[in-house]
C-alpha cells in the first residue's frame, strides 16, 4: 500500500503526508478495538493509518505540538522529547505503526507494551 505514497526526499515529507498523518493519528484514537484498521483518504484512495505511519517512519521533520499532543493522548507521557530534543514525525510514526500491527494482532494492548515501543523508537531516532 505504501506505493501509493510518495517518497520521502532526503528525510522529508511533502506537507500532504504530513497532514495525512495527522488525519491518521485522529483515526487511531477513534478506531474502537476489535474493528477493521481505519484508512485515511490520500489522493483519493483510502490508505489504512499503518501505512500511513509506515511511511513516515524514516521523515526527520519536527512533529508540531498538535500532533505531539495527539501522540501523547494515545501513549501517555512515553512521547516526551527524547533526550531534550524535539519529537519527529519518525519517532511518533515508529511507535504509532507499532501501536497498529499489535492492535491488529490482539484487539487489546498494554501500557507495558507501548512504553517498550517507545523505549525502543527512542532508540532509532538516535
Amino acid at each position: 500500500m505504501t506505493r501509493v505514497l510518495p517518497a520521502l526526499h532526503e528525510g522529508h515529507a511533502p506537507i500532504f503526508l504530513h497532514l495525512a498523518f495527522q488525519e491518521a493519528i485522529e483515526a487511531y484514537e477513534d478506531w474502537k478495538p476489535g474493528t477493521k484498521e481505519p484508512a485515511v483518504e490520500f489522493e483519493g484512495r483510502l490508505v489504512p493509518i499503518s501505512s500511513i505511519f509506515g511511511r513516515m517512519r524514516t521523515c526527520n521533520d519536527i512533529l508540531p505540538i498538535r500532533s505531539l499532543e495527539a501522540v501523547r493522548s494515545i501513549t501517555g507521557d512515553l512521547a516526551g522529547e527524547p533526550d531534550g530534543r524535539e519529537v519527529t514525525y519518525a519517532a511518533a510514526a515508529f511507535i504509532l505503526r507499532a501501536l497498529c500491527l499489535e492492535r491488529l494482532k490482539a484487539p487489546a494492548i498494554h501500557r507495558k507494551s507501548a512504553a517498550r515501543l517507545w523505549r525502543a523508537g527512542k532508540e532509532i531516532a538516535r
